[in-house]
């Protein structure tokens, strides 16, 4: 009983209590709750990054975020479901295209797959698409959704454990249907109509399609990597008609499109016989970046064993692909990344994350100089989106 005071102690701390609560009750009571605004984001900036993020930690919880690389600032934030892979941006850049999955109960439920179109200045949905519900669950990576070279279909590569791609009108904004690929994985835009996936054999599987999304023309290219010895990764990136990827140990093989076929170009080392014995490879999720007009190839590079192709790059190195694909720079990293990208423009930025930390880091993509970092970004920051 000696445990709790008497009522004869608790009568003052109830009326000093009282009396705070009708001091402060006028007082709450003028508070008025703020307004609700809008904004409209200004004209896009070669400059601007979309970091994808899974949010591994929760994974209905996808997400996507845009920065300012000059301003070091985010501009804007689109809420994107469950296992996200990435998003993409039309060639007209006036819409945002998101392959997105929800379930009825969070993680559990009911699956429903849609496309979600939203406006790139307001970040408003403009409509959703519903697909089958079977897109791939996989790692975040650039090559589960593509988009053709005039803007008019989005394809989604599925897995369940049928292998398909997901043909979506963005023009007509309706699901058109799939495409059989057996044996393949990922898509590769390589003209207005065409793509190609990547094939368990060492091969690619070519599809063009129709002027409704439809299949109009497939076709297998020769054998152009081992799968057992050394596979290409599927982190690959596109230098015109010509997708460059790079193998385990640290071979770029080009394969280049062209009016008879895919046809894989003279591959070309990324490293030294010395610095592989030294074990220098490549690896990340998104380990290489192109800067087309510069014909300049950056690959993140980390020093490890057999099957580390997943760990973080503690090196950039850059390549003249002019020079035959002449190795010009090493920028040396004070931490690993896992994903970069380059603009596009003339004065370029080279971005750069990690999965297992929250900031952006921005390069000056000609002297490789640290610009700035950028904290408090995202959960698990996993790819990047330049225009």
């Amino acid at each position: 009983m000696g445990m709790f005071p008497s009522p004869a102690t608790l009568r003052p701390a109830v009326a000093g209590l009282l009396a705070a609560v009708a001091i402060a009750g006028p007082v709450a009571a003028q508070l008025k709750p703020d307004p609700m605004t809008t904004a409209t984001l200004p004209a896009a900036s070669p400059h601007w990054v979309w970091v994808n993020d899974i949010v591994f930690h929760h994974m209905a919880d996808g997400k996507a975020f845009l920065f300012d690389g000059d301003a070091g600032k985010m501009l804007g934030m689109l809420s994107t479901g469950f296992g996200f892979t990435g998003l993409k941006i039309p060639p007209d850049g006036a819409v945002i295209v998101s392959p997105e999955t929800y379930f009825s109960r969070g993680t559990r439920g009911t699956r429903t797959d849609v496309v979600t179109l939203y406006d790139a200045r307001t970040l408003n949905q403009l409509t959703e698409i519903g697909i089958p519900a079977k897109r791939a669950s996989q790692l975040p990576m650039a090559s589960a959704s593509g988009i053709t070279d005039d803007g008019r279909f989005l394809l989604i590569y599925n897995f369940t454990p049928a292998q398909t791609v997901t043909v979506v009108d963005l023009k007509a904004r309706t699901f058109v249907g799939e495409v059989d690929i057996p044996g393949c994985a990922e898509v590769y835009p390589t003209g207005p109509r065409s793509f190609f996936s990547l094939c368990g054999d060492g091969t690619a599987f070519q599809v063009t399609l129709d002027e409704t999304g439809k299949p109009a023309a497939r076709s297998r290219s020769a054998k152009f990597f081992d799968a057992l010895k050394d596979p290409v990764t599927e982190k690959g990136v596109r230098d015109g008609n010509t997708w460059l990827f790079a193998t385990f140990a640290g071979d770029i093989v080009p394969v280049e499109a062209t009016a008879s076929g895919l046809k894989a170009g003279t591959r070309w080392p990324l490293s030294t016989a010395a610095e592989r014995q030294q074990n220098w490879k490549p690896g990340g999720l998104q380990h290489l970046a192109i800067h087309g007009k510069r014909r300049r190839l950056y690959s993140l590079m980390h020093q490890g064993g057999i099957d580390t192709h997943k760990e973080g790059g503690t090196e950039i190195w850059v390549y003249d692909l002019a020079a035959g694909g002449k190795r010009v720079q090493r920028i040396p990293l004070a931490k690993p990344l896992t994903a970069i990208a380059v603009t596009s423009d003339a004065q370029p930025l080279l971005f750069g994350i990690h999965i297992g930390m929250q900031e952006l880091r921005v390069f000056d993509a000609e002297s490789g100089k640290l610009l700035r970092t950028v904290a408090e970004v995202g959960f698990t920051p996993s790819t990047l989106v330049t225009r």
